[in-house]
């Protein structure tokens, strides 16, 4: 069984304007997806649940980006288990942004 990858908007947005900053993005993103599809919530430290319901979780965690060089971004997912789809809601350079966004999150979780 395959998982299914989409995204939000916002997230398509923010992530095209990040790969021009940090060239390696779509690799350590596909790299990502490889780590998440054997282990949707998570192998390690790097990862927490931020909220859960009856219909998916959605997890923070950190997305290695090669051109950072030990730095780290967030990547903020939702992983709906009963019909193996994840969708990618928001991704953020931790030194630009304490938090992810709750509100996107909230309403991300309305409207499905």
């Amino acid at each position: 069984m395959t998982m299914n990858f989409n995204e939000l908007p916002e997230f398509a947005k923010e992530f095209k304007r990040m790969s021009k900053k940090y060239k390696s993005l779509p690799d350590d993103l596909e790299e990502f997806k490889h780590v998440i599809t054997v282990e949707p919530l998570g192998n390690s430290k790097h990862f927490s649940i931020v909220t859960k319901n009856d219909r998916c979780t959605v997890v923070k965690a950190r997305l290695f980006c090669r051109y950072l060089k030990g730095s780290s971004l967030r990547i903020i997912y939702a992983f709906h288990c009963n019909d193996l789809r994840i969708v990618f809601i928001e991704i953020y350079y931790k030194g630009d942004k304490e938090n992810e966004n709750c509100e996107r999150i909230k309403a991300y979780l309305n409207n499905f």
